[in-house]
């Protein structure tokens, strides 16, 4: 029998659901109108990833999110306000307001952060599990990553050292088909990332990414079974993100028919109807629910409007010599 929430559990992911896609919508909306600089990598349509992987994981594991991380880094215990702080040049942004969107790192809620290097997390949290193993800690260590990112040297030299070591490290690849602008059919060499898996002596899986329940429960497994027994874990989750890669992408390189078939498949929509069926939710409440979210990042963007930007100066503060 398939898993399913309770209705106290449905609720939360719902609202963590449309929080992170209104925190992605409204960031887009900041940079359309010149309030935020640099570039952003947004997540819109990968929302079960989002509400599925960090509330099934305990909250002293680890996560390391790829540069398309904001929704995971609210689900980890990040807030709106902290985040948008950050993409906005805050000083209390979790940078201080000086990483922005592709550098946001949260040790208080152990996340380890992303990079604008594809796959450079990889590594890094193959070489955390392996200190928590050695340590006797039952903790584990999440990984987030794109298809591209497997082609990556770092990927494979990273789970052959993990399947050496036996750490207790999930490597999830979020495959939503495109590495910025290239199809993965064209650019990995196996027809699923999961198979690779089997090269480096590595349990691996395929799930659907916009069933939020399904990534929930699978991952839930797949780290409870880790606290047992040590060893690393690759789970490919099929996804699709609706926007383009960065905010100057247009997605010439893809039909508006391909959009509209994933967009019919919205994750939001499909657990919607689901609490709907199941008598947890009704119209009514679930336009409350979506109203109130709204509101909460509207107002940690007005907050945000009101601070001063950190300045060019002060990044100095923060280098040092040995």
């Amino acid at each position: 029998m398939a898993f399913e929430f309770g209705k106290k559990q449905s609720l939360e992911t719902m609202k963590l659901m449309l929080t992170s896609r209104r925190f992605e919508e409204k960031v887009n909306e900041m940079f359309m109108q010149g309030l935020i600089h640099g570039t952003t990598h947004l997540g819109i349509g990968q929302e079960a990833l989002h509400a599925g992987v960090s509330p099934a994981l305990d909250k002293d594991d680890w996560i390391l999110p790829n540069h398309r991380g904001h929704g995971h880094c609210i689900a980890k215990g990040s807030t709106p306000y902290d985040i948008m702080a950050e993409l906005m040049a805050i000083r209390e942004g979790v940078c201080k307001g000086m990483g922005g969107s592709m550098h946001i790192i949260d040790t208080r809620y152990k996340n380890m952060g992303s990079s604008g290097i594809v796959g450079s997390a990889i590594p890094m949290a193959t070489g955390m599990a392996l200190q928590l193993k050695r340590e006797g800690k039952k903790n584990v260590v999440c990984t987030m990553f794109g298809d591209a990112a497997s082609n990556r040297g770092a990927f494979h030299e990273a789970l052959n050292m993990g399947s050496i070591w036996d750490v207790p490290v999930l490597y999830l690849c979020e495959n939503n088909m495109y590495g910025m602008s290239v199809p993965a059919k064209y650019s990995v060499s196996v027809e699923d990332i999961a198979d690779r898996g089997t090269g480096y002596n590595i349990e691996s899986k395929i799930i659907d990414g916009n069933d939020v329940e399904l990534v929930y429960s699978t991952v839930k497994e797949i780290a409870d079974n880790m606290r047992k027994d040590p060893k690393p874990f690759l789970l490919e989750v099929k996804t699709y993100r609706w926007l383009g890669h960065s905010k100057s992408d247009r997605r010439e390189y893809r039909t508006k028919e391909e959009e509209a078939l994933w967009k019919a498949r919205c994750p939001i929509a499909m657990f919607k109807t689901k609490l709907l069926e199941r008598g947890y939710i009704t119209e009514k409440a679930y336009d409350k629910m979506k109203d109130d979210v709204e509101a909460a990042i509207e107002a940690a963007t007005e907050k945000c409007k009101g601070k001063e930007r950190v300045q060019l100066a002060e990044a100095l503060d923060y280098v040092y010599s040995s």
